[in-house]
């Protein structure tokens, strides 16, 4: 009996433990030369990506216990978990390390499915940062890959890689933040004069004196810092889900203005009962590279009526006079 029980309970141990490794992923870097950093960060990214799965799989809160990360990605992890608990797409992943400006490591291409309305599993690329003691510092959401190389080696406009790699992590983080609702970061990244301004469609009524088709227009609507975000927080509230995602990424230096930078996007936005497509301008100062400013955004609809938006009306830099 003794016997029999003995071969139930490692039978019990074993399909636990195979049960286990259907949710592990194990994560491998090249291009770092320095090996216990390397094992390092192998080891906690591997740990993390673990537990996205088996989270999901159990639907719980994620346990980061063990892993070596900072309060700052806890907490950014923490937001994304709770709009969407997603998982990791691979069994085993090899990614490129990349250095970036401020000496930080970075890792690109991570796959993971999240789940959105009614339980559909969206795809989207993640961002993992890491330090030079190969802790997890940071985890946001990521453009697209080619957008992204795009912009990193063609990007005549902004020749030092140093700020188009800026340029480029802030925009994911700002993606990031209406994705996580995270209205603080938003506050924050906006400059206290901020300009907003936001386009929409309207069809032009004709009158008993003019009998002409309508034809439909963009107008136009201005709206101070603190009124942006006290609207954009009410949306926040009433939407369980929100889904920002960037098609296009265009940047442009300002022609006057140094450390200042434009980047027009093409942004799909979805939330529980509103969608559209449009595009986005932000005007960026990175005088302060640790804590730049966006003095100017606006979004204008892509189409009017049946028409595509004229690229010659899309707002730049050149649209923008800096005091």
């Amino acid at each position: 009996m003794k016997l029999k029980n003995l071969i139930c309970s490692v039978i019990l141990a074993l399909v636990a433990i195979d049960s286990q490794a259907q949710y592990v992923t194990n994560f491998y870097l090249t291009d770092l030369d320095n090996e216990t950093l390397k094992e390092t960060a192998q080891k906690n990214i591997s740990t993390l990506l673990t537990e996205f799965n088996m989270a999901q799989a159990d639907g719980r809160a994620l346990n980061l216990g063990g892993i070596q990360i900072s309060e700052r990605a806890q907490a950014d992890l923490n937001k994304l978990w709770a709009e969407s608990p997603f998982r990791c797409g691979d069994t085993e992943m090899i990614e490129r390390c990349l250095l970036m400006h401020d000496k930080s490591y970075q890792v690109r291409n991570i796959q993971i499915f999240m789940k959105g309305a009614e339980d559909e599993e969206e795809y989207h690329e993640a961002v993992i940062g890491f330090n030079a003691e190969g802790a997890i510092s940071d985890f946001h959401l990521a453009i697209d890959n080619n957008l992204y190389l795009k912009v990193l080696k063609r990007g005549t406009d902004v020749t030092d890689l140093r700020y188009r790699q800026m340029i480029l992590d802030y925009v994911e983080q700002f993606r990031t933040a209406y994705n996580t609702k995270d209205i603080a970061f938003l506050e924050q990244i906006f400059s206290d004069d901020a300009l907003i301004i936001t386009g929409k469609v309207v069809k032009s009524v004709p009158s008993e004196m003019n009998n002409f088709m309508p034809q439909d227009k963009v107008v136009y609507n201005k709206q101070s810092k603190k009124q942006y975000i006290t609207n954009l927080s009410r949306v926040f509230r009433n939407n369980k889900h929100i889904r920002v995602i960037f098609d296009e990424i265009k940047v442009m230096k300002h022609p006057a203005k140094a450390n200042y930078y434009g980047v027009t996007l093409k942004q799909g936005y979805s939330s529980d009962n509103y969608s559209d497509v449009g595009y986005l301008f932000l005007l960026w100062d990175f005088n302060n590279p640790d804590m730049p400013q966006i003095h100017v955004r606006t979004w204008q609809p892509d189409k009017i009526g049946d028409q595509p938006l004229p690229e010659e009306e899309i707002f730049t830099c050149d649209d923008f006079d800096i005091v």
